[in-house]
């Protein structure tokens, strides 16, 4: 995939066909460790070890309409390329957490990309899922909460062209404000 973001969509989507109703994504960048890390936790149906142990296999899908999956599998290579690797957890009725630790500074690791389209994407898509998106950089943060932005809103939908327009020049100017954004 051309970028992290589009990963980050891959996964959540998982989670959404997985049946969760609440998808936590956090992005972690450590500098002075060199480490990036993603993070996507869900409470969906959660996966047996079986299917677990197959998950990063590309000719393993749960899929009917196809015979490959590839989102998983090419997450874990962008991993592994830069030294780093992807842990999957997961237990039926519980849900899953896949977690991706990228070396920060290596000339391999994909840009993060499009976040903030990724996330309104997903909050204007699946406006009944509780999205949290946390983004660390070197000590600063910043969490975009759809439960607290429904409440902000009061009466008027998350799911609003114009709220939509306004949640991402809000994660845009966020993440200019923590240094992930330079431009």
């Amino acid at each position: 995939m051309k970028d992290l973001s589009l990963h980050i969509l891959d996964i959540a989507q998982n989670a959404i066909d997985a049946g969760a109703k609440n998808i936590w994504i956090t992005v972690e960048e450590d500098t002075t460790k060199n480490t990036f890390v993603i993070r996507i936790e869900d409470d969906g149906c959660g996966m047996s070890r079986e299917v677990l142990e197959q998950v990063t296999d590309p000719y393993y899908t749960s899929r009917v309409t196809r015979k490959v999956g590839l989102g998983i599998p090419l997450f874990k290579q962008n991993a592994e390329q830069t030294g780093g690797y992807l842990k999957m957890m997961s237990e039926p009725g519980k849900g899953t957490i896949a977690e991706a630790v990228f070396v920060h500074d290596h000339i391999d690791r994909p840009d993060l990309g499009d976040i903030a389209g990724v996330m309104v994407l997903l909050i204007g898509g699946k406006p009944d899922i509780r999205f949290r998106y946390l983004h660390k950089k070197d000590g600063m943060h910043y969490t975009a909460d759809t439960k607290e932005l429904e409440e902000a809103l009061e009466d008027m939908p998350v799911s609003d062209p114009g709220i939509l327009k306004g949640i991402k020049e809000m994660i845009i100017e966020n993440l200019k404000d923590i240094g992930v954004i330079t431009c």
